[in-house]
């Protein structure tokens, strides 16, 4: 878990991956690093406005949340209403496609990588982590 807390605090690594542990795992060594988690079950979601509002819920994003593309790179690039030193997005039971059209799915992959990118210029790791079941 040590190991892991360790891996999750070098900002310059994270990214999006596979994830090769546990959730279990994972969800000590969030708390140990103390990062913030947050976790979605993508499951039989179909669609952007489903897949918007897993992700909001998943961050808890606040009330207002104008559930689309640029409101999701906004939300994603505040988070000051959970504030930490760094950032995992755990995606659960995503499909290869994340139930999106292959617009879409480009569009929302893009967003998670520029929040990669800007979380990482302000010095503080965001993961995103895709997981079966």
């Amino acid at each position: 878990m040590d190991t892991l807390a360790r891996q999750l605090e070098n900002r310059e690594a994270a990214g999006s991956y596979t994830l090769d542990c546990s959730s279990e795992e994972l969800r000590s060594a969030v708390e140990h690093a103390g990062f913030a988690l947050f976790e979605a079950d993508l499951a039989g979601v179909k669609g952007k406005q489903n897949l918007l509002n897993a992700l909001a819920a998943a961050a808890g994003f606040p009330p207002g949340f104008g559930a689309n593309w640029d409101a999701l790179a906004d939300a994603l690039c505040d988070l000051s209403w959970r504030q930490a030193g760094g950032y995992v997005l755990l995606l659960r039971g995503a499909s290869d496609t994340l139930g999106l059209s292959a617009n879409d799915r480009e569009i929302a992959l893009d967003i998670l990588a520029d929040t990669v990118v800007y979380w990482r210029q302000r010095k503080k790791p965001f993961w995103i982590f895709f997981a079966q079941g």
